[in-house]
């Protein structure tokens, strides 16, 4: 290898929080930076900063990747009570994600990485299975209010048309909790859509579940835009494709997905599949083995680690311990991003860069060099090392791909 690779167009770069913000800089300079001529418009999602915004960082860098076409961003925090006096924060902010997904208003694709050693802890589990989450609304972008006393809870609909609705959901006798929630048809018809298009692209059986017989209008209306758009138009491409589509309640979803060898796209509604996103990821052997992509309607990706910002190795961090934390989600979302990018930009050199860098860290952890949370996986004799040690392994076997 002669040079850096150039980059003409810049990747939006969005910084986390924690341990996952440690592991970050750790991937650029070990990995990035010495190959490439990085280009980035970055934002720091980290919670000091969205504090300090009034977490107007968080629309801002949703609207850059709107621009640019392509982001990567780290593992955030979402507040919680604890978060919010740890961090010292003026109000509980809203999921970051939740935030940048309803204003690119898309679908997240998760699939696991493989590798030829990690054991799946579902040992029939031998073909991957993709979640496709809806990332729109839903408790996402809810309104909640904690009820103090009695009184009635109605839901009220105003039309301009003058249509009007109103019900009630409960009358309190004491204190209580009230969520509200929503979606709108247009969302979940390009979810549908995006996931129809990715079965045909991939050659897999789409599965969607849900659970209409409770909610029979909100995830009725899911069933129906299914439905609808499959028999309008995708039947006839997935019969000579030799895929099938077929809705089933979540449950039964989950009891046939346990049962399966995998090998299917799994569509669920937001909040579904942010929790069976976690357990596919986790039956397939670590959190931190999945690539998670997020494509809008109009043709934007931001890629992500889709697991959190490794709270307890953060703190053994800052007192100075090195600590096993896994980054193959981070360098996956590098190089989803990076190869996205190059794509987009007719830049070949680019593409091949983050072809080499995944094979590099699969090689690398089939070589028996892995994170602890792997090496107890391992089908092989495997060397758990700190996350420091790994990244400068991926980095040898890297330099020797490109050479």
């Amino acid at each position: 290898m002669t040079g850096k690779i150039q980059m003409t167009v810049p990747l939006v770069e969005l910084d986390g929080d924690e341990m996952t913000r440690v592991l970050w800089q750790m991937v650029k300079t070990e990995l990035l930076e010495p190959f490439l001529e990085l280009k980035t418009e970055y934002y720091d999602l980290g919670l000091p900063r969205r504090e300090q915004t009034g977490d107007a960082i968080t629309s801002e860098a949703a609207h850059a990747i709107r621009r640019h076409g392509v982001g990567v961003k780290c593992a955030t925090i979402t507040p919680n009570a604890q978060r919010m006096e740890e961090y010292g924060l003026s109000r509980m902010w809203r999921s970051p994600n939740g935030t940048i997904r309803a204003i690119l208003d898309g679908t997240v694709f998760r699939q696991p990485i493989l590798t030829k050693v990690i054991r799946p802890y579902i040992p029939h589990w031998t073909k991957p299975i993709t979640i496709a989450r809806h990332s729109y609304g839903d408790i996402y972008r809810d309104t909640e209010y904690r009820v103090s006393g009695p009184g009635k809870a109605e839901l009220l609909f105003t039309g301009q048309n003058g249509e009007t609705f109103r019900e009630t959901i409960h009358n309190f006798e004491g204190p209580g909790i009230l969520q509200g929630c929503f979606n709108k048809d247009d969302s979940i018809e390009h979810f549908a859509a995006a996931c129809f298009e990715y079965a045909l692209a991939t050659r897999q059986d789409l599965w969607f579940s849900a659970k209409d017989t409770i909610m029979k209008q909100y995830d009725g209306r899911f069933k129906e835009v299914f439905q609808d758009l499959y028999d309008s138009t995708y039947r006839a491409a997935f019969a000579q494709a030799g895929i099938t589509y077929f809705y089933t309640l979540i449950d039964d979803a989950v009891a046939r997905i346990l049962r399966s060898q995998g090998g299917m796209v799994w569509a669920l509604k937001n909040y579904d599949g942010d929790v069976m996103s976690d357990l596919v990821s986790t039956a397939f052997g670590s959190l931190a083995m999945m690539t998670s992509v997020l494509v809008s309607a109009d043709g934007c990706y931001e890629f992500e680690a889709a697991h959190g910002t490794i709270t307890q190795h953060y703190y053994r961090h800052r007192k100075g311990e090195k600590t096993s934390s896994n980054p193959v989600a981070t360098i996956f979302a590098w190089s989803g991003a990076l190869r996205q990018r190059g794509k987009l930009d007719g830049n070949a050199p680019l593409i091949r860069f983050a072809d080499a860098l995944e094979q590099a860290t699969l090689e690398t952890i089939e070589s028996g060099t892995m994170t602890a949370d792997l090496a107890h996986l391992s089908t092989r004799p495997a060397h758990s090392v700190d996350s420091e040690t790994f990244l400068r392994a991926i980095r040898t076997a890297l330099t020797d791909k490109l050479q």
